[in-house]
């Protein structure tokens, strides 16, 4: 009788092991398949992320006039080892786009005002599409006669912003004070002219007060562009920058007198 419940105990534990090696395997199945499915989607996910930011790319660069060919390598899959492009490490996003030009002047005392390395054109609104761009310098580039796109106001991941010296006319959109990140900005201009009034230029700022939204602001620089119609407000607004170090504001027909000490907060200021 013992003998036949030992029996029974070391099948009825044989059964139990079966049982649960089986539930495992089955366990370990169902893991396998979820896991594959969450690789897949994130890889999907990753693939149309790449093609989506290769696009707005290829877009920017189809409106630009490339005359030396600065933008040959801008072609392929692999847009994160194209020239003057960063991405974030891992997920392949556009974090920033240099396109300064190198040589913004005539080259060996040749005439002329321009380079032969200068982008024109148009700035794409494909830009747009880089959500988690940061840093764009377009600076000493030829944009002649068009106005700064009023779609850079809506990049409001930027950090660093420079279109000095780039050509472009018009008013300032005053949609950039949407840029609450934006740290570094300069729009110095190399288009001046002088008259009865002073130094002028066709690159203005109408009213200023949008400057008080770029709390982050910690550079800004707007040489020889027009603040004729700022008046003295620009000193109360610039005021309310508390992260300001570096400012620069030549030949911008800026009047009136500057307050007091008292009044003026730029404690952080050094340039």
């Amino acid at each position: 009788m013992q003998e036949n419940i030992k029996k029974f105990e070391v099948l009825l534990t044989r059964g139990l092991d079966i049982y649960m090696e089986r539930i495992l395997v089955f366990i370990l199945v169902i893991l396998y398949f979820i896991s594959t499915e969450i690789a897949c989607n994130g890889h999907t996910h990753i693939n149309n992320n790449v093609q989506y930011e290769q696009k707005a790319l290829i877009d920017f660069k189809n409106g630009l006039t490339d005359p030396n060919n600065r933008l040959s390598s801008w072609k392929g899959n692999n847009y994160c080892y194209w020239h003057e492009i960063g991405c974030e490490n891992g997920t392949g996003f556009v974090v920033s786009i240099d396109l300064r030009n190198p040589y913004p002047y005539p080259l060996n005392n040749e005439s002329g005002n321009q380079s032969y390395m200068n982008l024109s054109g148009v700035i794409s609104h494909s830009l747009i599409k880089l959500k988690y761009l940061k840093y764009l310098d377009l600076s000493f580039n030829s944009f002649k006669a068009i106005p700064i796109p009023q779609f850079f106001g809506y990049m409001k991941n930027l950090i660093y912003l420079n279109l000095s010296h780039c050509g472009f006319i018009g008013e300032i959109p005053s949609n950039l004070g949407n840029l609450s990140n934006l740290q570094y900005l300069d729009f110095s201009s190399k288009y001046t002219y002088h008259n009865d009034f002073g130094y002028s230029s066709d690159f203005f700022i109408k009213n200023i007060e949008w400057m008080t939204s770029l709390v982050s602001l910690k550079h800004f620089s707007a040489n020889n562009v027009n603040l004729l119609m700022v008046g003295s407000q620009w000193i109360e607004v610039l005021n309310k920058l508390p992260m300001l170090i570096e400012l620069h504001l030549h030949h911008c027909n800026l009047f009136g007198s500057i307050p007091s000490p008292s009044f003026v907060n730029f404690t952080s200021l050094s340039v």
